[in-house]
């Protein structure tokens, strides 16, 4: 699943996770996300920090303070690259931090070091 208020970050990590056959989610805020987490039930979430409503720290914590799905892996998203913003996104919950713009090798990086659940995904020319 890919959170984040910017369409043009939403459809680049779609259009580059779903030619690796992920199966991708988008939700332009927290909320909206919060539904659809529950629907869908993604293996992995990529949330931006700054977003509308609810920012993405607070939808990590709520993430993470639901029983059902506490365990999913969440990659905040941001364009900063300060320590503190890494050390915040810590604190509620998330496994790692990528800076914007990010790659495709560091989406398919998080996802292979996080998602365990056998469909493994491999840069052509790894693996």
């Amino acid at each position: 699943m890919v959170i984040d208020d910017s369409k043009t970050i939403r459809r680049t990590a779609e259009t580059l996770l779903k030619k690796e056959g992920c199966d991708v989610v988008t939700a332009t805020d927290g909320f909206e996300a919060l539904s659809k987490i529950s629907d869908h039930q993604p293996n992995i979430i990529f949330v931006d920090i700054m977003m509308p409503r609810l920012d993405g720290y607070q939808t990590c914590a709520l993430i993470k303070n639901n029983r059902v799905f506490k365990s999913t892996p969440v990659i905040m998203l941001s364009s900063k690259d300060g320590l503190f913003d890494k050390a915040r996104g810590r604190i509620v919950g998330s496994e790692q931090y990528l800076t914007k713009p990010f790659t495709r090798d560091e989406l398919l990086g998080a996802i292979r070091a996080h998602v365990d659940d056998g469909s493994e995904v491999s840069p052509e020319g790894e693996g």
